[in-house]
């Protein structure tokens, strides 16, 4: 699933390349989808690129290939409205018993020593999407691994953290944080609407979101672009 903005993105390239025989130029891009700096539409490329819909052509200027069009990927979801929090995931505390003086009910608990963590959508490691909440859905956790704050889990999209052992279709539990020590996995709101999981590191005043996949490019960004969601405390993987 594409984001709104990548979803216009590439529909814009495919009717540019239809119309014209070549591809929009950054600032043609940039105007049709009414962004303010050519950084955005650089992110959203590399975003396109790893999720396998355009490929630069090496060499030549103003040149993608459409692999995929966006007839190919669901339809976006409606924008957030402005007064919304885009990523609020409610959680279940793990030390439940400890505060109330009971063991939670086969609702909040599925089994003794388990916590039922509200399992909510795919996130991307290979590229940055909105987290999709998903109420329906429980994890149950094992209570040791979690520590006295709040929890939720996840499921992972993509291949870019590999290398840090995370693969695609396994479950992450997070710890809700909104801060976390360099070098951290965490999942990280980019422009308040595409949440990502990556390796936090920070240089001087900017932040890096880094890959654990030589595929894929670490981004920068400035510290007002990234709000930190929560920080990886486990992972769980079904055979």
């Amino acid at each position: 699933m594409l984001t709104r903005k990548q979803h216009e993105l590439l529909a814009f390239i495919q009717r540019h390349l239809g119309e014209h025989g070549v591809s929009p130029s950054f600032d043609e891009m940039k105007d049709a989808l009414g962004l303010k700096s050519k950084s955005g539409i650089h992110r959203l490329i590399t975003a396109l690129e790893e999720r396998g819909f355009l490929r630069r052509l090496p060499h030549r200027a103003r040149a993608l290939e459409v692999l995929r069009t966006a007839n190919d990927a669901a339809a976006p979801p409606a924008p957030p409205a402005r007064n919304t929090v885009p990523f609020e995931p409610q959680v279940i505390h793990a030390d439940f018993a400890e505060r109330t003086g009971r063991r939670p009910d086969p609702a909040e608990s599925a089994s003794d020593g388990a916590v039922s963590l509200p399992l909510y959508g795919r996130i991307a490691a290979g590229t940055p999407i909105e987290a999709l909440r998903d109420p329906g859905n429980h994890l149950d956790v094992p209570a040791h691994l979690l520590g006295r704050g709040d929890h939720y889990a996840l499921e992972v999209a993509g291949d870019s953290m590999i290398e840090a052992g995370i693969l695609d279709g396994d479950r992450v539990v997070i710890e809700r944080c909104d801060t976390a020590e360099n070098g951290a996995i965490v999942v990280a709101l980019i422009d308040d609407q595409e949440a990502t999981l990556k390796r936090l590191r920070r240089r001087g005043s900017r932040i890096a979101l880094e890959a654990a996949n030589p595929a894929y490019e670490t981004r920068i960004f400035g510290p007002d672009q990234v709000k930190i969601q929560g920080r990886l405390i486990a992972l769980i993987r079904e055979y």
